[in-house]
């Protein structure tokens, strides 16, 4: 349990990030230009390439990635961290293929390509709905409840309250700054996010020692209430395996495979929250560039979300491992199982004092598409 220092201390942390967050985007809105469609949609095609690739990584990378992640580590290995690896090779396809071309259409949005591609406003229009429909179905709602939990377990507060000030915060900047203010709190958070990442995976790795210890410990992570006659909640045999069986695994590589591929090439290459960073480079070269900087930045997820969630099994199996649908209810209200609380509860448990961290907010690219 918590102590009462460590509730206000949490409580205070969490005000500063929001405040510095809030600084960083009303010092974006200085800018004297900032009242053009240029500048409001693309930040004035002035970003730096570090700028770009933070804000793609940051845009991409949110708290549903930590607490996905880390349980899918959980529940099935490693494996799931070929999502994210895959995902390099479309972020370069599209620097080097998609980019030049909306550049030389001159657009500012998706929407506004679609439109001048195929010469109908209906086309556009239906485009605009349907991925803000999907958006808000899919990676909004999961953004939300990601940072919400984190709040919720840091501070005691409700979740449609922790939702509220999330969406509040974040609407504030981007409505009134534009991409400009986006981009730039986008890379405060790449920032933070590493930053406080990495302090807590060098605490998990401290924990359980080499990688052969680990493993060895994380196969004979086995919750001490099981189901009768049951083996679910052992570990799988192939955890530590990229590779699963392609028929009989639960992370099986060739679904992988066309999933963080084909499934997922309108995502990086035609989703307009990711192609607007690089539509704000100043440069086709910068655009490039930040293209590296994100692709470097997608191997990290394998050392600062996917270890520390097979370590948060082998620290706290009984609680992220559960199985029994009414041990999982006492733990985390969830019969099905309590996988999702393992980044958290390494968060709150390893920690010191004033230990909140939220992830990317991804409520500006509603507003921004």
């Amino acid at each position: 349990m918590k102590s009462k220092l460590d509730h206000w201390a949490d409580i205070l942390v969490l005000f500063l990030y929001f405040a510095v967050v809030l600084a960083v985007g009303l010092w974006s809105m200085r800018r004297s230009n900032r009242g053009n469609v240029q500048s409001y949609f693309l930040a004035g095609r002035s970003m730096p390439w570090f700028v770009v690739g933070s804000s793609i990584f940051a845009t991409n990378i949110g708290s549903e990635h930590f607490i996905g992640l880390a349980g899918a580590a959980v529940s099935t290995g490693i494996a799931m961290i070929l999502f994210e690896w895959l995902a390099i090779y479309l972020l370069v396809l599209c620097a080097w293929c998609f980019v030049p071309v909306f550049i030389s259409a001159g657009v500012y949005t998706i929407p506004e390509y679609i439109e001048k591609r195929f010469g109908s406003r209906k086309i556009r229009n239906y485009f605009v709905v349907m991925t803000l429909t999907f958006a808000i179905a899919n990676k909004l709602a999961a953004n939300m409840f990601a940072g919400s939990l984190f709040i919720q377990l840091a501070t005691g507060w409700n979740m449609y309250l922790s939702v509220t000030v999330l969406l509040l915060v974040t609407a504030f900047y981007t409505v009134l700054g534009g991409l400009a203010a986006v981009m730039l709190t986008d890379t405060l958070q790449t920032v933070i996010m590493m930053i406080g990442s990495f302090i807590l995976a060098g605490i998990c790795y401290t924990k359980v020692g080499s990688w052969t210890e680990l493993r060895e410990r994380y196969m004979a992570a086995i919750p001490s209430v099981l189901q009768d006659n049951s083996t679910c909640g052992f570990p799988n045999t192939d955890a530590f395996s990229l590779y699963h069986d392609p028929v009989a695994g639960d992370m099986p590589w060739t679904g992988l495979l066309a999933m963080a591929t084909v499934g997922s090439l309108f995502y990086w290459c035609g989703d307009q929250v990711i192609v607007q960073r690089y539509l704000a480079a100043s440069t086709l070269q910068e655009a490039k560039a930040g293209a590296v900087l994100a692709s470097a930045l997608k191997i990290l997820p394998m050392f600062i979300m996917i270890i520390p969630g097979l370590v948060s099994r082998v620290l706290f199996t009984d609680e992220v491992a559960c199985v029994d649908p009414d041990e999982c209810m006492r733990i985390c209200d969830n019969p099905t199982g309590c996988s999702n609380i393992a980044y958290p509860k390494l968060v709150l448990e390893l920690l010191p004092t004033g230990k909140v961290y939220i992830p990317n907010i991804a409520y500006q690219k509603l507003v921004l598409e």
